[in-house]
């Protein structure tokens, strides 16, 4: 998979999914535009992407907050001077009995969920129409698709992805706009370094399985698209 010459935008890239993402492009020859709220562990990403001899932007920003998406994006064409790949990996999750779950807690998963993959999809698929069009990958994982227990707030925001996922790519398809859905179980990452609940993660998927998934469902090229793809732990096969 040779990605020179394309530029990758990924949210949340500053750690997890969207870090290994970054790394595992950058290594295909891709250049990256890197987003996530914390500027020391942006630039240490940044920085790992320069030393393999690619060009990077990386911007400290809140998905949440349209100006500050719509200047990542404005620096990202400056200076790569296209987009051909968005990742949304951006992302936070409360894993809680639903009747000790607050609006608080509801309200900002919904925000940073849904509404930061709205924003900046959005905000790139212009850009990316310009220049023939790209693909979109979005991360609702398996609790999109699939219910759990202690998690009626953060499934309700990753159903909700894979609703407005299908819907943005009939509305978009003459755009030159694909979309991919990826449905990954468990991965062990940062996600859970704040969970309370009891969790296997050496069972769970690798954050290397998971940036080549992502990089898989970039590299189609053609007429064909890769719709979705669920990738469990060999533990939850099926």
């Amino acid at each position: 998979m040779d990605f020179t010459g394309k530029v990758i935008l990924i949210t949340g890239g500053s750690r997890g999914i969207g870090r290994a993402a970054a790394l595992k492009f950058a290594h295909h020859g891709a250049d990256v535009a890197l987003a996530a709220r914390t500027a020391a562990d942006l630039e240490s990403v940044a920085n790992e992407i320069r030393a393999l001899g690619r060009r990077v932007v990386a911007i400290p920003t809140d998905t949440t907050c349209r100006e500050q998406v719509s200047a990542f994006v404005a620096a990202t064409m400056a200076q790569l001077g296209r987009i051909d790949v968005v990742v949304n990996a951006a992302g936070i999750g409360i894993l809680k009995p639903f009747l000790e779950l607050t609006e608080a807690e509801l309200d900002r998963m919904l925000a940073v969920n849904v509404r930061g993959v709205f924003t900046v999809t959005q905000l790139a698929v212009p850009e990316m129409t310009k220049t023939g069009g790209g693909i979109v990958i979005n991360i609702p994982g398996i609790l999109g698709r699939a219910a759990m227990m202690q998690a009626a707030g953060y499934c309700a925001s990753k159903f909700a992805v894979t609703g407005m996922t299908r819907a943005m790519a009939l509305d978009l398809k003459r755009n030159g706009i694909r979309f991919t859905l990826l449905h990954f179980g468990g991965v062990d990452s940062p996600f859970w370094d704040n969970i309370t609940m009891r969790v296997q993660r050496d069972k769970m998927l690798s954050l290397e399985e998971a940036a080549n998934a992502i990089v898989f469902a970039a590299s189609h090229t053609g007429n064909g698209v890769l719709n979705e793809l669920v990738l469990q732990p060999e533990s939850h096969q099926m």
